[in-house]
């Protein structure tokens, strides 16, 4: 296994997550993405191999969705992605495992994401992990997904 670290990615680093998904596609998922680190309602961790930025997960204080977060009791975990050719090594696992362990550092009870019902290598990594109540299914322009929520306590 290689040595990894993983650390709060801070607002000047922010265009190296290019590495791990392309930004210039998705650019109003980029600029929000920016925005909300910049006001610190996000807090992105980046896992990384020999100073190479291979995945990053992050966690959301403030939704404006409903579900995802209740204020000083669920926390959201938004966007875990691991560069692709890296995927399948347990850097998900080791990614989710370490936000899970941040938000119950903070107090929180309850933490959600949300998953593409057939992401079916993430919702089976999400449910190794406890994330078993669904308490939401539904569409979004991006097609149908399910908001999964975990007990802290």
């Amino acid at each position: 296994m290689n040595s990894y670290q993983i650390k709060k990615l801070e607002l000047e680093d922010y265009y190296k997550c290019s590495n791990i998904w392309d930004m210039e596609k998705k650019p109003k998922m980029a600029k929000m993405f920016y925005d909300e680190i910049k006001s610190g309602n996000r807090i992105t961790f980046i896992y990384l191999e020999n100073n190479e930025f291979i995945g990053e997960g992050s966690l959301i204080f403030i939704s404006n969705v409903p579900d995802y977060t209740i204020t000083d009791k669920r926390i959201y975990l938004s966007r875990m992605i691991v560069k692709e050719e890296y995927r399948n090594r347990g850097i998900g696992s080791i990614i989710v495992d370490y936000l899970i362990d941040y938000a119950k550092n903070l107090g929180y009870e309850e933490i959600t994401l949300g998953v593409d019902t057939d992401n079916l290598h993430a919702r089976h990594l999400y449910e190794k992990k406890g994330f078993t109540t669904v308490v939401y299914l539904g569409e979004d322009e991006y097609g149908e997904y399910v908001k999964l929520l975990k007990k802290l306590k």
